[in-house]
């Protein structure tokens, strides 16, 4: 059997560390040499379906999410009903304080806001392109404070330290912008519907979360300006 997904070495690998046993002793529980299970857990070699088996019951987990097709660890599939939505807590409150709650508030009402005119428009392109975009800035935010203290575990993520350092998250958000791109004029040339973007119409349809939107739209302008600003005055001297 091949494998072909690279996430299964890795998740073998994280598998191992988190029940807290040597590969030695993992091998010997899953009945092969300690060679042949570093071969597996960096790559080098494929399991047959005999070792998956014994791998998924000794770790505890299903075939799906060892070879990396479900992040749930019985292998069941999530659905959007069944996530949990942090925006729908009463009174919530985030560790870090008021400004950690204020920017999660202004950014989960933002994209709120987001995903519902891009509903409007029907695109599924459109919708997923702008979706990859979103989680790769928060998986780049993620990392960031996730490397940031060396005492973590450098393997939990599958794209190396290198390629991280070398921008590869910020190609794939290039990449999924070209798709929104790409997305969004196709709609426009097939004379789909848009969504109603003026100033009465968001606020007669979002009349909570629109505030946010206009925020982050400051917020932003004011940074991306004061970046043309400074780039002038260097352009002077």
């Amino acid at each position: 059997m091949k494998l072909e997904n690279p996430e299964f070495p890795r998740t073998l690998s994280l598998l191992r560390q988190e029940k807290g046993v040597s590969q030695r002793t993992a091998a010997e529980a899953l009945g092969i040499s300690q060679a042949l299970l570093s071969h597996y857990e960096n790559g080098a070699r494929e399991p047959g379906l005999v070792f998956v088996v014994k791998a998924c019951d000794y770790y505890g987990v299903s075939a799906d999410f060892l070879l990396g097709r479900t992040l749930t660890r019985d292998g069941t599939t999530i659905t959007s009903e069944e996530l949990y939505d942090i925006s729908d807590e009463k009174n919530n409150s985030l560790k870090g304080g008021v400004l950690a709650l204020l920017s999660k508030k202004l950014l989960v009402n933002s994209i709120g806001v987001l995903f519902g005119l891009l509903g409007k428009t029907g695109s599924r392109e459109a919708i997923q392109a702008a979706a990859g975009y979103l989680s790769t800035a928060v998986y780049t935010v993620y990392r960031r404070l996730y490397d940031a203290n060396p005492d973590n575990n450098p393997d939990f993520f599958s794209v190396p330290p290198r390629h991280f350092q070398a921008g590869l998250h910020e190609a794939d958000m290039k990449c999924c912008e070209a798709e929104l791109s790409d997305a969004l004029a196709a709609h426009a040339k097939a004379k789909g519907p848009w969504p109603d973007m003026t100033n009465d119409a968001l606020a007669r349809d979002y009349p909570v979360l629109y505030q946010s939107v206009l925020q982050v739209v400051h917020n932003t302008g004011e940074r991306v300006t004061a970046i043309s600003g400074e780039r002038k005055k260097q352009e002077k001297k």
